[in-house]
């Protein structure tokens, strides 16, 4: 099961503090629209996504089609093919994506301990 790029996207209180910080941490912008109070930053391979009034809680993100420098596969399982995959294995889906549609899609599930796990799927 191929799930796509990572992240860890985080609810934050305040986006200037936390991308500052990150900034220390060796992370540098990648994406988003700081104004729109989201920005997606990189360090290495790793891509962490911080959100300001979007999520109550952190979520683990996985992008079907994409790599982690958000750029398009030749070949990837579409997040409605993840979905059901996973319906069959028994775990719940939270805001289901449609399965009749094609493109960019999402849906959420959580894990045993409450955590929100997002397929986001821009292509």
């Amino acid at each position: 099961m191929q799930l796509g790029a990572f992240s860890v996207s985080l609810a934050v209180k305040d986006i200037h503090a936390s991308k500052a910080f990150y900034e220390n941490l060796g992370f540098t912008p990648f994406a988003g629209d700081i104004t729109q109070n989201w920005i997606i930053l990189k360090n290495g391979d790793v891509v962490l996504g911080l959100f300001q009034g979007m999520f109550e809680k952190n979520v683990l993100t996985f992008n079907p089609g994409w790599d982690q420098n958000a750029q398009t596969l030749p070949a990837f399982t579409d997040v409605r093919e993840l979905q059901k995959q996973l319906k069959t294995k028994g775990i719940a889906i939270v805001n289901e994506a449609d399965e009749s549609s094609t493109g960019p899609a999402s849906f959420v599930v959580t894990d045993p301990d409450g955590n929100a796990i997002l397929f986001d799927q821009h292509v």
